[in-house]
């Protein structure tokens, strides 16, 4: 039988082509839902390689879903690619090795699938920064089916699959009257007033919740000149905490909150979720063991990898509730550099990356090879998902 060696050699013979499709999609940075090139060119290699590809999906012009069928049965993985940039800051979350990470598993594990048996899919999912399409790809059904859900995220250091926290995405706009704050003040109905009490209520709210919980805001829009009482004002926030549960009550709150500042000052209030809202990572151990297994016999010591750690919110989280998933972070640059910023997103172009991206695509390869060929692990990852359902 062909075993985990094929999948490296298959990975190595095409390190170059995999490294050139990544370096163009960093050098092409495109925001979330406007990926034509990075989605083109993604599919394009899947097509070289034997998949057939499905595109566009639930309407968004750059999703897609590649798919490889072994005429022998077995499981169904599940690989997803990530590839919108940030706005003014471009790859700095590293989503052009993501997209190769997750390309370069499934064209490795197509290496042996024949012989092994199951199905690989490549899941092209839009705009994970702010209206993540695993949310609607989820709640269509498209993960129902997969027995494993897997991706690795580009970092300064190797991390075991964590949690994230369940996130709303809120804008509250509120319209006064305006009028000259000098001449006829009595005259206006302050939208700014709204917005600045709304913060103030929430500053007050923020003492009450559990440390857990993150309120953050901003205002996105104040007013014209300091002269006219603004007859319009607006604020968006993120409401986070560990569970859709919990997010679902500290959003209602907040939403009281709003509209308790719209009545006080006298303005109309208009509420809206401004990004797609995501549910909390629920990682499965035994896959995540699975994972860093092969990460260790890759050459990776055991020491360097760290603790799983809450990174924020992110729409794999909605897949996790719905298909057992892992989320582990990759060693890519040797540089403490946070994500979302420039240094990161420079380093993130270094042949130092890039041998990173092909490491953890045959890591992931590796770990589905396990969840096709050991039914007692396949069977584990299962009980632990159905348990957490329960």
């Amino acid at each position: 039988m062909k075993d985990k060696s094929q999948i490296e050699l298959t990975i190595d013979q095409y390190a170059s082509r995999f490294k050139d499709i990544s370096l163009y999609i960093g050098a092409n940075p495109e925001l979330g839902n406007e990926e034509f090139l990075a989605s083109a060119k993604l599919k394009e290699e899947l097509t070289y390689h034997g998949f057939s590809v499905e595109a566009p999906v639930l309407g968004l012009e750059t999703a897609f879903i590649g798919t490889y069928a072994a005429a022998k049965s077995g499981p169904t993985i599940a690989l997803l690619c990530e590839y919108d940039a940030l706005a003014d800051l471009g790859h700095a979350c590293g989503h052009h090795l993501i997209c190769m990470m997750s390309l370069g598993a499934a064209i490795g594990l197509k290496s042996v699938i024949d012989e092994i048996g199951g199905t690989i899919k490549v899941f092209g999912t839009p705009a994970e920064e702010t209206h993540g399409a695993k949310v609607p790809m989820t709640a269509a059904g498209l993960f129902d089916h997969c027995d494993v859900a897997i991706m690795t995220h580009p970092f300064y250091a190797y991390e075991r699959s964590g949690k994230s926290l369940a996130m709303d995405a809120i804008q509250f706009e509120f319209y006064g009257k305006s009028s000259h704050a000098a001449a006829s003040p009595h005259e206006g109905v302050n939208a700014l007033d709204a917005v600045i009490q709304t913060f103030n209520g929430i500053n007050a709210y923020r003492q009450q919740v559990r440390s857990s919980v993150r309120i953050h805001g901003i205002i996105n829009n104040g007013g014209q000149a300091a002269n006219i009482i603004p007859d319009y004002a607006s604020a968006q926030f993120y409401v986070r905490a560990s569970s859709r549960t919990e997010v679902d009550i500290l959003t209602n709150r907040v939403k009281q909150i709003a509209q308790g500042a719209a009545l006080q000052t006298g303005c109309r209030i208009e509420i809206s979720n401004y990004e797609t809202s995501y549910d909390e990572m629920n990682t499965n151990e035994k896959l995540s063991d699975a994972f860093t297994s092969n990460l260790i016999d890759l050459g990776i010591h055991p020491d360097e990898i760290q603790i799983g750690n809450d990174h924020g919110s992110m729409d794999i989280g909605n897949v996790s509730l719905r298909c057992p998933a892992i989320h582990p972070y990759i060693k890519i640059i040797d540089e403490r550099h946070a994500l979302h910023t420039n240094e990161f997103r420079d380093l993130a172009m270094q042949d130092r990356a890039l041998n990173g991206m092909l490491l953890a695509a045959k890591a992931l390869a590796r770990t589905a090879y396990d969840v096709i060929t050991d039914p007692a692990l396949l069977e584990q990852i299962r009980a632990e998902f159905q348990g957490h359902e329960q």
